[in-house]
């Protein structure tokens, strides 16, 4: 939406087009809030944001990207204000601001713990207000590429059935991320990779693709999310014995540590038999009724609704579940990919500004900041293009073609087994500790996996809201996410971030893998090779916190 807004402001002909209602974007389930160095709080600035982003990376991050994220960042959050964001204030009026893992300085600002949704919501309006044509429930199956350009987009209409072309000079991805290759994870249902999947098909290459940030507070069982917030106002990990123990693993930052620390220091207590049942306790009860109430009202809910438990009386039982990619579809610092015409921007692309690890709060600020850059950019290049915005005829061809033919299979296995299968095994071999001969077994699930998918079956054979389809096309996209995923996390024989190999490389390796994995897909599978870190002003040095 952010990239939609700022293309029309710049005079370009705009259509969005989502699978999804936009409101129901899974930005909605981001809830604690959102960077900027404002001072609000305490004395900030764009560079101590930008090396703390470049720290949290750990090294990974390309730091001219980061330096202009952190410098944009404050005037971003002052336009979406202006625009209706209801952010939570201080006293005397001021934008509040409270602390986040891994920061300097209470940066991330927020409106109580449904940020994610507030601008969603504002964002919309503002889409409505400019009466941008929005094609919802058009689930994206195909780039357009013509003459080596982008050149729009074939759909499958859900709402009335049929593939539709959408024609445009050029595209932007903003189609969110892949968590769903996970079985715990804090993802909707509707993140399954299917933009990095297109992109990796029309020639462009995935970029730290290995990378999966866990988050240290997913509900237990059920994996919803519950806020970094609730640790930024004060909250307490406890193991089974009420031990406080992210003294033992962060001694100066505690639960305030980077989000890849807290996760492995809560997985390595349940390892060891300290935890509850498969999870560790989130202790709020001493923040007290008041501030729970005010600052943190949608967690509660949450814990009532699916714990069964009152943070105000009784903690919350949580443990690390997949929840960001960090890598995604390459792109330089304006949203630009290797095909001309095709720009990405969010979650399903890499600038790289998270490098090995994101910083909370960091996320919906990427969103706003390079979604504005894309649509700057796309909406340049398109009004500089004088040819026509045409979908070849025979692009919508082969795409009925290949619905038709996985409709009309009569036979064969449900996707619902394979997805299965891809979740627990994912979580397994590929999780927040990884080991060599785990993750070469995946590397084998996912082959077996891919095979399996060639025969799948689609059981309703309607055009209407046919989710047997959609669900049959998205595994596809997560069964070939999966497989790049597992090739640059085998090669990279080292622990940066979120791969944490502690039981053969338990160390970071600048000298061989301070560099980027990228993955093409060639040939029917991933094809690795690697690109420099873009260095600016800040050495690789020991991350502690």
């Amino acid at each position: 939406m952010r990239a939609a807004i700022e293309a029309h402001d710049a005079g370009a002909d705009v259509a969005l087009v989502s699978k999804l209602h936009p409101t129901r974007s899974h930005s909605g389930a981001a809830e604690g809030g959102i960077n900027a160095a404002l001072g609000n709080a305490a004395e900030d600035s764009p560079e101590k944001h930008a090396f703390d982003t470049v720290k949290g990376s750990d090294y990974l991050g390309d730091q001219d990207a980061i330096e202009i994220f952190t410098a944009e960042a404050p005037g971003d959050i002052y336009q979406l204000e202006h625009w209706g964001c209801v952010f939570s204030r201080t006293p005397d009026g001021k934008l509040a601001q409270r602390p986040f893992g891994a920061a300097g300085s209470p940066r991330t600002v927020f409106a109580a713990d449904i940020t994610g949704h507030v601008l969603l919501h504002v964002l919309y309006e503002q889409v409505v207000r400019r009466a941008i044509p929005t094609y919802e429930e058009y689930f994206a199956y195909e780039l357009v590429v013509d003459g080596g350009r982008c050149r729009g987009v074939v759909c499958w209409d859900l709402m009335r059935g049929g593939v539709k072309a959408l024609g445009g000079k050029t595209v932007v991805l903003a189609t969110g991320g892949v968590g769903r290759i996970y079985q715990a994870t804090t993802n909707a249902w509707a993140c399954t990779g299917d933009g990095m999947s297109m992109a990796l098909r029309a020639g462009v290459p995935l970029k730290d693709i290995e990378f999966m940030q866990f988050h240290p507070t997913t509900m237990y069982p059920s994996g919803i999310l519950i806020t970094e917030g609730c640790r930024g106002e004060g909250g307490y990990l406890l193991n089974k014995d009420g031990e406080r123990f992210m003294a033992r693993y962060a001694p100066n930052a505690l639960e305030l540590a980077s989000r890849d620390v807290v996760s492995r220091s809560e997985q390595t207590e349940i390892d060891a038999g300290r935890g509850v049942n498969g999870s560790v306790l989130l202790d709020l009860r001493h923040l007290g009724a008041e501030k729970i109430l005010e600052r943190l009202p949608g967690s509660r809910e949450l814990a009532m609704t699916y714990a069964g438990v009152d943070p105000i009386y009784d903690p919350i039982p949580v443990r690390p579940g997949a929840h960001y990619q960090m890598g995604g579809v390459e792109t330089d610092d304006v949203g630009a990919t290797e095909l001309p015409g095709l720009y990405a921007a969010g979650e399903v692309a890499c600038v790289s500004v998270h490098g090995a690890n994101r910083l909370g709060g960091n996320s919906l600020m990427e969103t706003i900041t390079f979604g504005r850059r894309a649509g700057k950019a796309a909406a340049e290049q398109a009004l500089s293009d004088s040819a026509p915005a045409d979908v070849p005829e025979s692009a919508v061809a082969d795409a009925e073609r290949a619905i038709a033919e996985l409709v009309g299979r009569s036979s064969g296995e449900r996707p619902h087994a394979i997805r299965d299968e891809l979740g627990t095994s994912m979580l397994d071999n590929f999780g927040v500790f990884r080991r060599e001969e785990k993750m070469l077994r995946q590397r084998e699930i996912i082959g077996e996996l891919r095979e399996r998918y060639r025969g799948v079956v689609v059981e309703d054979k309607g055009d209407v809201f046919n989710n047997d389809l959609t669900q049959a096309i998205e595994l596809g996209a997560m069964l070939d996410i999966a497989a790049c995923m597992l090739e640059g996390g085998i090669a990279r024989k080292e622990s940066r971030g979120a791969h944490a190999r502690p039981y053969d490389y338990p160390t970071r390796d600048d000298e061989s893998f301070l560099k980027h994995s990228i993955v093409t897909w060639e040939n029917g599978g991933p094809k690795l090779g690697y690109k420099p870190v873009r260095m600016t002003r800040w050495e690789p040095q020991e991350r502690k916190y």
